[in-house]
């Protein structure tokens, strides 16, 4: 399997290209056009053996590349894959792979009329070690049915290395469609459901004042036939702690819970991938460090075969939907003044 990657303005590209090539597959090359020039100098650092070409329609008419991968700006995503999959080639996406409800019926359109896989790299979950841990507990029945998650998706803004796109929504689509996209990833695959609805959605700005659009804080209440989720999303992880935020996944069953702390465990053990077990026989912490990553051999295989082990097309599209719903449907909340400006107006 032979693949391409068109779109290298995110650092989640890192991890798709290492992921693929784990898996067996060749790279083709890469389109060095990028709004950030440290990505591409983090690409032929990590890949010096990959050669770069000023433009993608060479990959998009060589028949001998099987995929196109794309960490382009996020808005500019959906585009690539239209293209590839009418050029024949299966797509792996960063996320968010679509920012509005146009790109989603046009992707889908495409996909269903082509016969081509249009996967997202949903990466808090594909290249967590401690997440194929959870399903595999709770496939165990070792917490019961499950009823809720609560997912917490705290990021480290780093401004000073963010490129001026990743400040606007018009070009991210928005912290919901953005980072919560994850969340909503886990909700739907660890209580198995098919779809969901959005019952209450939040966004806001509450950072510094002069990016005003950019939202830095975002909230999702969402519900299946059977189980609930929450969602919080934010970008403000202080600069003490030792990783770029502290993701969290809480999982509650009929008969116990899973917590899984992905990046770090504050003030605990070391490491990453801590899962904690709380059942009918106790409590349990598990090193799940070392689970493989399943994600990139299993969309190999689907390419190869033609077929949906690694997550049904269908899941993709409910996915980003339910990401636009949030979004579109959100409160937006405002900042409030400065203690010192209250206490002045007293």
């Amino acid at each position: 399997m032979r693949f391409a990657v068109i779109g290298i303005d995110h650092r989640h590209i890192y991890h798709m290209i290492d992921g693929l090539i784990e898996a067996g597959a060749k790279c083709a090359g890469f389109v060095a056009e990028t709004t950030d020039i440290k990505i591409r100098e983090g690409i032929r650092e990590r890949f010096p053996d990959l050669q770069s070409v000023p433009d993608g329609q060479v990959f998009l008419d060589d028949p001998s590349v099987d995929i196109i991968v794309t960490a382009a700006v996020p808005n500019a995503r959906a585009a690539i894959a239209i293209a590839a999959m009418r050029a024949g080639k299966d797509v792996m996406a960063d996320k968010p792979g679509i920012t509005d409800y146009g790109q989603l019926a046009e992707v889908k359109k495409v996909s269903e009329e082509t016969g081509r896989i249009f996967s997202i790299c949903f990466s808090e979950r594909f290249v967590v070690p401690s997440t194929g841990v959870a399903q595999k507990l709770i496939a165990d029945g070792s917490i019961g049915r499950v009823i809720q998650t609560v997912g917490l998706g705290p990021h480290r803004l780093n401004r000073a290395i963010r490129p001026d796109w990743f400040f606007d929504p018009a070009f991210y689509g928005g912290i919901l469609v953005d980072i919560a996209s994850h969340q909503i990833d886990q909700f739907l695959t660890y209580t198995g459901s098919e779809d969901a609805e959005i019952i209450s959605s939040t966004v806001g700005h509450f950072g510094a004042d002069d990016i005003p659009a950019f939202q830095d804080f975002g909230e999702v209440l969402l519900r299946s036939s059977y189980s609930t989720g929450y969602i919080r999303v934010d970008w403000f992880t202080a600069d003490g702690l030792s990783t770029w935020g502290d993701g969290r996944l809480i999982i509650l069953g009929t008969e116990g819970t899973i917590e899984l702390r992905k990046y770090v465990d504050i003030a605990g053990r070391e490491g990453t991938d801590h899962v904690f077990l709380v059942s009918g026989k106790g409590t349990k912490h598990i090193d799940a460090s070392s689970e493989p990553i399943t994600y990139f051999k299993s969309f190999l295989e689907d390419v190869r075969n033609r077929s949906e082990t690694t997550m049904k097309q269908s899941h993709v599209f409910t996915v980003s939907r339910l990401a636009l719903d949030a979004q579109q449907q959100a409160t937006t909340l405002t900042s409030r003044p400065a203690l010192r400006s209250l206490e002045n107006k007293q």
